[in-house]
């Protein structure tokens, strides 16, 4: 039987990982629904009509879906480890984590995979904790290049392991339904730590898991 063992993180503590040092006071629901009244006025609909009326309330729940990663310790969700491994030391992947996040210079929808890959020290973590680690962070506003490293860094400072990869695929609408229009590309994103960066074989094996059956 396996054991369970809870671990502590090495990183500084803090109380809710927005990339911001301060977070301002939240606004209540009843600011939030009005804001979005607003924005419907600006359209130049009215916000009074049958099929708007309830919209500021279904915009605000969709939020609180969207953007249900500010309420959630990514580093809780990697407390509880595995020691009993029989001596495994080979890579962990897990690819192809379907997630749906929002730009934050826009607040359009990003629409991807990330792969996720580790070499373990003495501790491995259950799987479906990678993908809801991943989900942690794709339920926030992000930028790609971010929300790599922050996956990256989470599994590196919390496990300990010998090495982590990253990488996420990502569709961003801010540019494939506007502005350049370009509706077929893919943004790449990868972040090495540890074997995976220092040694060039370890990398190529790696990438070689998460992309080599792909015809």
């Amino acid at each position: 039987m396996k054991s369970v063992q809870p671990i502590k993180s090495t990183a500084a503590p803090k109380t809710r990982d927005t990339g911001e040092a301060d977070a301002p006071e939240k606004p209540s629901r009843t600011d939030a629904e009005k804001a979005v009244r607003v924005l419907l006025q600006w359209t130049g609909d009215d916000p009074d009509r049958e099929g708007l009326r309830g919209t500021p309330d279904r915009v605000v729940r969709a939020f609180e879906e969207w953007f249900s990663g500010y309420s959630v310790d990514p580093e809780d969700l990697l407390k509880r480890t595995f020691e009993e491994i029989e001596g495994y030391d080979e890579m962990i992947v897990l690819r192809d984590v379907r997630f749906e996040s929002h730009c934050e210079h826009h607040i359009a929808p990003i629409i991807g995979k990330a792969h996720v890959a580790y070499l373990p020290g003495r501790r491995v973590v259950g799987i479906s904790k990678l993908a809801r680690l991943v989900e942690v962070y794709a339920k926030r506003l992000q930028i790609q290049e971010k929300m790599t490293a922050q996956i990256a860094n989470t599994l590196n400072d919390v496990l300990l392991p010998k090495g982590v990869a990253v990488v996420i695929e990502g569709t961003h609408s801010c540019m494939t339904i506007r502005g350049v229009n370009k509706p077929d590309s893919t943004f790449v994103t990868s972040a090495m730590r540890g074997v995976f960066k220092e040694r060039l074989a370890t990398r190529s094996e790696v990438m070689s898991l998460i992309f080599g059956s792909r015809g």
